[in-house]
């Protein structure tokens, strides 16, 4: 892997991890453009972790008061409101784990190249935001079931195409969920699942770290700089999302989906 396809791909991972375009959709896509063997699923395994990995670790910056906070919390073990989003966080992650463990096979077949089912993923995104964008503000906070609503969107949003904080924001939204609320609760909700994931890839690939060759068609150096500059994008990309969100913004991000969308659409039926 060269390493401006990998900056390029860690420019785009930071980017649409908060953004609601799809980080999934654009990455597949980004994968058909640079037309790279390296880049499928198995070859850019490790890229995908550190890209994952950078994303999550920006998450925790921009969030680090808040995480702070609900750490305190839980370890003053009371049912105080720490506690309280702390279950809320778990009962959205359900569903997605759930989806994780019992159909990953069937959930790899879609990061295939499947660029049809991209484009057509990304039309639902940006019918999703354009609804979300027409909604009402109100004050209302999250509660147990709206989080698991929620959950049910992050773990559809697995699909490539659809955008997980798209899906989570506009969800909660749709439900009558306050705007700023809405991003901070979807943005923290998906840290234990990449935390988690991560894990679960670092153990699966422990022996070609201990021995090397997990940078093996890559190099180290195109990885170091997918990282930092996923890390660097997926801050600003995260506090940006939050202003946007909150001004009712979402309309743009709408019309690049469905732009985007239609574009993959054209280009796997007449053009691949």
């Amino acid at each position: 892997m060269s390493i401006f396809e990998a900056i390029v791909l860690g420019i785009i991972q930071g980017l649409t991890e908060f953004l609601p375009v799809s980080s999934s959709g654009h990455l597949e896509l980004a994968k058909a453009i640079f037309n790279n063997p390296e880049l499928d699923a198995e070859g850019s395994m490790m890229m995908t972790v550190l890209l994952h990995f950078a994303t999550a670790l920006s998450t925790v910056v921009i969030f680090r008061k808040d995480i702070l906070e609900i750490l305190k919390g839980l370890f003053q073990f009371k049912w105080n409101e720490e506690t309280q989003f702390s279950l809320k966080i778990i009962i959205s992650m359900i569903p997605a784990a759930l989806v994780g463990v019992f159909l990953n096979k069937q959930i790899e077949q879609f990061f295939g190249g499947a660029i049809l089912l991209v484009g057509c993923m990304l039309l639902v995104t940006a019918g999703l935001l354009l609804l979300a964008d027409r909604a009402k503000n109100t004050t209302k906070p999250v509660g147990y079931k709206e989080a698991a609503i929620i959950g049910i969107a992050q773990a559809i949003a697995i699909l490539p195409g659809i955008s997980r904080s798209g899906a989570t924001i506009s969800t909660s939204v749709l439900l009558g969920i306050d705007r700023e609320r809405s991003a901070r609760f979807s943005f923290l909700m998906v840290v234990p699942l990449i935390f988690g994931k991560i894990a679960k890839d670092i153990l699966d690939a422990k022996g070609e770290i201990m021995d090397g060759s997990f940078a093996d068609g890559i190099g180290v150096l195109p990885l170091t700089l997918g990282f930092i500059a996923a890390f660097v994008t997926g801050m600003l990309a995260c506090q940006w999302m939050i202003a946007l969100v909150k001004k009712a913004k979402l309309q743009w991000f709408s019309i690049w989906c469905a732009c985007v969308g239609t574009i993959a659409i054209i280009y796997s039926l007449f053009i691949a």
